[in-house]
């Protein structure tokens, strides 16, 4: 076994280092069949790169992944197992430094004809792990694909215990309360500036010389490293959100590498979005889906008494924010954190309910509910500013940025004055982009043609926020072969295994059975939520269980 081990992965490295080269840029064909057009698109990626992680690919395939006892920190249950696979710092210098990242796995829990191999899963971000993502194998809708299928997740690099990276001390996302107008003063624009050069500095002394190393390209072939050492010669792979992009990019350069790859939620992967328009275009779309959510709320008027119409309804929203501007809410609860709390609307309809309740108490005179679903939580506060310096990294290292403030303030302003829910809350995010240390990157160009991939399946949402549904029709566009499952008339972001089972059927046929349509589908849109009483036990309930949302990919 262990020379056809060997075997195997000397295989693999031939084909993973002329995957990076046969790969055809945006460019298209050439005279010569593309393969000119091929050659560029291996200089964009890096043909050192494409060695570095051939070599590294070859070390994990021999090595492979020893999954034993997950660590107490991860608070996985027995029927998980936890692992490392080693990759390279900089994979143009696969012999210098490396780096541990964590892997999780649940064995699938079919017969061994039934299974399929590992589906490793990304859930966007940048800075998210998916190191529960095997707890879905004990989900109804995941049971079919959990018997064909290895459930592997994994913290990508900086995230977790994978390398992780840090800019500022975690106790500063626990100030409370903040204030964080839609239309800000010049005086307080130069404050959020400020704070936007001292995060980024911050990034660069906690990083050093690591900094420009978290990138999305790093992270795809991060990726085909952990397809290696899990002894994959084609990886399944599911990404969400921002886990669409770097999968994206892990077609591009390994389309021989492909055995199914789901992009649920795709972010727009044209190179001239990447990251600072796709982050303009969010936040106009999720100024569309805080108008889904205020008109629910006026059809159950009698539940909420906020208003009939979604204009009332936002003069209600606009009570609440005035009133926790003058006294914050628990002394806790100023306008950054109602906005906080309310964005997590415009990612998910499963919120509607406690959050129109929470508005509606705390005009009937009950702060209690606003307080308990949006007051920081201290225990959250090492994740959180983790999964932010890795966002932040991330975009700011993978493409060019403006560097005048005056570009932000015109761009922000104008989108301001008719998207007001998150343009600038989403502004000050990205604006340590601006005065970023590292150097930039220029985004490679996503494409492939046909024949370079088997059928891919993209799954999108009509009236997604944070990655709206014209950046899943432009990777349809460019992944030659795809198909792609639209659910009209909604708006939650990740589709995959939730409440449409119309949706689920196709991505059950995809992973299982490898059937698809031959481009597109539609499916009806899951049905709304429903409100909820406004009884004591209901109005009290706990914390979300997705946490806090910051405005991400």
């Amino acid at each position: 076994m262990r020379a056809v081990a060997k075997c195997g992965v000397l295989t693999a490295l031939g084909s993973l280092v002329l995957s990076a080269l046969v790969t055809v840029p945006a460019d298209g064909a050439t005279a010569d069949g593309g393969a000119t057009a091929a050659l560029g698109t291996a200089a964009r990626g890096g043909i050192r790169e494409a060695r570095g992680v051939a070599l590294a690919a070859a070390h994990a395939a021999g090595a492979g992944i020893a999954f034993r006892a997950c660590p107490k920190t991860e608070m996985l249950p027995a029927s998980v197992t936890c692992g490392i696979v080693e990759v390279p710092l900089d994979y143009a210098e696969p012999d210098g430094r490396t780096i541990s990242l964590t892997v999780s796995r649940a064995r699938a829990s079919g017969t061994a004809e039934e299974r399929q191999g590992a589906l490793v899963f990304n859930p966007g971000g940048p800075g998210a792990s998916s190191m529960y993502f095997p707890l879905a194998a004990g989900l109804p809708e995941w049971k079919r694909i959990a018997k064909a299928y290895d459930i592997v997740g994994y913290a990508p690099r900086g995230v977790g215990r994978s390398a992780p990276l840090s800019c500022e001390d975690p106790a500063a996302t626990l100030r409370a309360p903040t204030q964080n107008p839609t239309h800000p003063t010049e005086a307080y624009k130069r404050e959020r500036i400020a704070e936007a050069e001292a995060y980024a500095r911050g990034c660069a002394e906690n990083a050093g010389d690591a900094l420009p190393h978290y990138n999305s390209l790093n992270n795809a072939r991060d990726l085909d490293v952990l397809r290696a050492g899990l002894g994959e010669e084609r990886l399944t792979f599911m990404g969400a959100s921002y886990g669409t992009y770097f999968g994206a990019l892990y077609a591009t350069l390994f389309p021989s590498h492909v055995r199914r790859m789901v992009f649920d939620s795709a972010v727009d992967p044209d190179p001239r979005k990447v990251w600072y328009r796709n982050n303009l275009a969010q936040s106009a779309a999720f100024e569309r889906r805080w108008e889904d959510f205020r008109t629910w709320v006026a059809k159950h008027d009698e539940a909420y008494h906020l208003g009939t119409t979604a204009e009332e309804v936002q003069r209600s929203y606009e009570k609440v924010r005035e009133g926790v501007e003058r006294k914050p809410a628990g002394g806790k609860v100023g306008t950054g954190q109602l906005q906080g709390v309310m964005l997590s609307a415009g990612y998910y309809d499963d919120y509607w309910a406690i959050r129109a309740t929470a508005l509606s108490e705390y005009l009937k005179g009950n702060p209690e509910p606003l307080i308990s679903q949006a007051s920081p939580r201290p225990e959250a506060a090492p994740d959180s500013e983790n999964g932010n310096a890795v966002y932040t990294a991330v975009e700011c290292n993978d493409a060019p940025w403006p560097t005048e403030w005056r570009v932000w303030d015109r761009d922000n302003t104008a989108l301001a004055a008719w998207a007001p829910f998150e343009t600038w809350d989403n502004a000050w995010m990205n604006l340590p982009c601006a005065y970023w240390p590292a150097p930039r990157q220029h985004p490679l160009d996503v494409r492939t043609f046909p024949g370079q991939l088997p059928p891919t399946l993209i799954l999108a949402a009509e009236r997604d926020a944070a990655t709206p549904y014209e950046g899943a029709l432009e990777l349809h566009r460019r992944l030659a072969g795809s198909v792609l499952i639209t659910e009209r008339d909604a708006g939650t972001h990740g589709i995959a295994g939730s409440a449409n089972a119309c949706v689920n059927t196709y991505l059950e046929d995809y992973l299982l059975r490898g059937e698809a349509p031959a481009r597109r589908a539609e499916c009806a849109p899951h049905a709304e939520p429903k409100p909820v009483s406004l009884e004591p036990s209901d109005s009290r309930a706990g914390l979300p269980k997705r946490g806090d949302l910051a405005p991400r990919f």
